[in-house]
C-alpha cells in the first residue's frame, strides 16, 4: 500500500498523524446524533411500523431492504425522527459489557416504515459521508474511544456527549467515498475468505463427531460381522459386543453444593467442579483442577461426594451433555451426573460414547425452569459394549484421530483470527490516512 506525500499532526494521541489535506472535527458539527426511545411493544393507536433493533445492528454490517425486522409501534414524534434513510450509522449504545458498545450498522437503502429502536444511537451525517463515518467507527482506536467513554456497573451506556465529542479525521468528500468503495471491496474478500474457513472447521467438526459416532457403535474391524442391538438409535453392532444400561456397568454419582454462606466450607484443597470449569476445557477430555476447592468438613455436610480420578463428568442440567475425565480426585456440584466405571467399563470409551449421543441425552431432558437429565433416565441408558481390551484399542484409536483433527481445527480457527485481526486493521489504517488507497482497483 502507499502513503500519502505529506502528514501532519491529528492532535489526537489515539490516532497520531494524518494527511497534511485532511481536517479533524467533532461528529456533532458533521452529523445530527439520535439516541432512540422506540422500544418493543407495539400499541395499537400508534404507527405501526417495523423496527430496527439492538441485534439488527450488532451482528450486520448492512441495513438493506433484504433485511429481517421485527414489527413495532411508535409515536408520530419518533417517527419523524427515527425514520432511516439512505447514509444513516446506528450504533450500540447500552451494554452489559463495554467492548459491546459503539457497534456500528450502514443503512444502505432508504426503508419505507422503518424505524430505528431502543438501546441504539442513530448518527444521520450532514455534511460528510455516512459510509465512511461507519467505517470510522468500525476501527479498532474509536471502538476503543467507545469502550472507555461507557458508564456502567452491571449495565454499561454510551452518552450522548461522548458521542457528539467524537473527534474523527475528515477527508476530502470524493477520498470519503474511495476510501468508502476500497474498504467494502477489501472487507467483502476478507468476510468471504472468512467464511470458508468457517465452514472448513463446521466440516471438521462433523468429521470428528460422525467418525465417534461411527466407531463407539460399529467398533474397528471393517468386515466384522454384525446384529442388531435392539436398540434404536444404535442400530446394529458387532455380533461378539453386547447391550449394557449405564447403570449396570457404573455408578452414577450426583453432586452437591456446600452451604454458600459458610466460609471455611470453601477453603479447602478438594477440586470442585460447576458446569462452567467443563466449558472452560474448551473440548478438552480432561479436567486437571479447578477454580474453587471446599473443605472435608463441607463434603461432610452437603450432597457433594469425593470422586475417584478417572470418573467420567457429565454436565445434566441446563447445560446437557459436556463431558470430562478427573486426573484427580474432585467433587461437583448438582449439575453433573458422574459416572465411575466397573470393570467391564473403560472409562474413555465411555466419555466418547457419552459424547457420540449428546443430542439423545438432550432429548431426554425434563423440567419447567430448567432442563435436566436424571439420575434416573441415565441408569436406563443403553450401551454398546465390546470386550474390555476392545474398549481401550477404541479409545486409543479416538484419542490419536480427534487429536490430530483438533489441531486441523485449531490452525483454521487461528486463521480466521489472523483474517478478522486483518480487517480491523486495514479499516483502522484507511480511516486515519496511514495508507492511501486512492487509486487502490
Amino acid at each position: 500500500m502507499r502513503h500519502y506525500p505529506e502528514y501532519k499532526e491529528s492532535g489526537l494521541e489515539w490516532i497520531g498523524k494524518i494527511p497534511g489535506h485532511w481536517k479533524v472535527n467533532r461528529l456533532k458539527y458533521v452529523a445530527k446524533i439520535l439516541p432512540s426511545n422506540v422500544d418493543k411493544h407495539i400499541y395499537p393507536d400508534e404507527i405501526q411500523v417495523r423496527l430496527c433493533n439492538y441485534t439488527d445492528v450488532y451482528y450486520n454490517d448492512y441495513i438493506t431492504v433484504d433485511t429481517v425486522l421485527e414489527k413495532g409501534s411508535c409515536k408520530e414524534s419518533e417517527f419523524t425522527k427515527f425514520v432511516l434513510r439512505k447514509g444513516d450509522v446506528i450504533i450500540t449504545k447500552d451494554s452489559e459489557t463495554p467492548d459491546d458498545i459503539g457497534v456500528p450498522t450502514f443503512v444502505k437503502n432508504d426503508l419505507d416504515n422503518v424505524v430505528c429502536g431502543y438501546h441504539l444511537t442513530m448518527i444521520r451525517p450532514l455534511v460528510c459521508r455516512g459510509e465512511f463515518v461507519f467505517r470510522f467507527i468500525q476501527s479498532n482506536r474509536t471502538r476503543r474511544y467507545f469502550e472507555l467513554h461507557s458508564n456502567g456497573v452491571t449495565r454499561y451506556g454510551l452518552g450522548k456527549p461522548s458521542i457528539e465529542n467524537l473527534l474523527l479525521p475528515i477527508p476530502t468528500d470524493s477520498e470519503q467515498r474511495q476510501i468508502a468503495n476500497f474498504l467494502d471491496r477489501k472487507t467483502g474478500q476478507i468476510d468471504e475468505l472468512i467464511r470458508i474457513k468457517e465452514r472448513q472447521t463446521e466440516l471438521l467438526q462433523e468429521q470428528r463427531t460422525a467418525l465417534i459416532n461411527q466407531v463407539v457403535t460399529k467398533g474397528l474391524g471393517p468386515n466384522v460381522e454384525m446384529k442388531p442391538s435392539g436398540v434404536e438409535w444404535i442400530g446394529k453392532i458387532p455380533s461378539h459386543w453386547e447391550i449394557k444400561r449405564l447403570g449396570h456397568v457404573s455408578t452414577i454419582i450426583k453432586g452437591g453444593t456446600p452451604k454458600r454462606n459458610v466460609d471455611r466450607y470453601f477453603q479447602g484443597d478438594l477440586p470442585w467442579a460447576r458446569p462452567v470449569d467443563i466449558t472452560a476445557l474448551q473440548g478438552a477430555l480432561y479436567i486437571h483442577d479447578t477454580e474453587i476447592h471446599i473443605s472435608e468438613e463441607a463434603l461432610n455436610n452437603s450432597a457433594a461426594r469425593r470422586l475417584p480420578s478417572g470418573t467420567v463428568l457429565l454436565t445434566s442440567r441446563a447445560t446437557i451433555g459436556e463431558i470430562a475425565i478427573t486426573t484427580i480426585p474432585m467433587a461437583t456440584n448438582q449439575g453433573f451426573a458422574n459416572f465411575v466405571c466397573n470393570e467391564q467399563l473403560h472409562n474413555i470409551y465411555l466419555a466418547y460414547y457419552l459424547k457420540a449421543i449428546k443430542d439423545l441425552l438432550i432429548s431426554f431432558g425434563s423440567g419447567s425452569t430448567y432442563l435436566e437429565v436424571t439420575k434416573g433416565t441415565l441408569v436406563g441408558v443403553g450401551i454398546p459394549l465390546p470386550p474390555l481390551s476392545e474398549q481401550k484399542q477404541i479409545a486409543n484409536f479416538l484419542d490419536h484421530k480427534t487429536k490430530q483433527i483438533d489441531e486441523l481445527i485449531v490452525a483454521e480457527q487461528r486463521k480466521i483470527e489472523l483474517l478478522k485481526e486483518y480487517r480491523q486493521s486495514l479499516i483502522s489504517e484507511a480511516v486515519t490516512g496511514k495508507i492511501d488507497v486512492r487509486n487502490e482497483v
